[in-house]
């Protein structure tokens, strides 16, 4: 006798375990990373915005800062700032963090490749985490910290340069 004749409930017990395996599989779960989007309108003329943007982010050099601020009344953090330049000065929606403001489309440029209007990216580990304004001749305004205000720095100063990772150019 074989062993199915034995055991009647193998064969039926066997064909539900594989349908419930199947079936039965936690489903992968989607990619939940923000997606890095921004939109810049369709008659942007590159050289017009980031002249735009550039003279928006030295009028506000001087706003005091403040975490989660994303308007002259209320301050800036570093990305509300940026975001604010951006849409203010040329209609450009961007992300709101700086890390995922890093991860918009385009390439990657190194500090001799900035050009005025360009953002520029800063990690104090691993992960992108502050983002200013390149306005040139090694100058960017940016919203570094409590207490503080929108400033102009160097981008080779001694903290900067060392944390620099790179910059993007919204305007191509």
């Amino acid at each position: 006798m074989n062993r199915a004749a034995r055991h009647p409930f193998v064969v039926p017990l066997l064909v539900l375990t594989l349908a419930l395996n199947g079936c039965g599989r936690t489903p992968t779960k989607p990619d939940r990373t923000p997606v890095a989007t921004f939109v810049v309108p369709a008659n942007t003329n590159a050289i017009d915005a980031a002249n735009a943007v550039l003279f928006r982010a030295m009028s506000l050099v001087g706003t005091p800062y403040h975490f989660g601020g994303n308007t002259p009344n209320s301050g800036f953090d570093c990305s509300g700032l940026v975001t604010y330049i951006f849409r203010d000065a040329a209609s450009v929606t961007l992300p709101r963090q700086s890390a995922t403001m890093g991860a918009i489309p385009g390439r990657e440029l190194s500090r001799r490749q900035l050009q005025s209007g360009d953002l520029v990216f800063f990690a104090g580990g691993r992960a992108i985490s502050h983002v200013g304004v390149y306005v040139g001749e090694n100058q960017f305004v940016h919203a570094p910290n409590s207490g503080g205000t929108v400033r102009l720095d160097n981008i080779n100063g001694a903290w900067w340069k060392d944390h620099f990772v790179y910059g993007k150019r919204v305007f191509r």
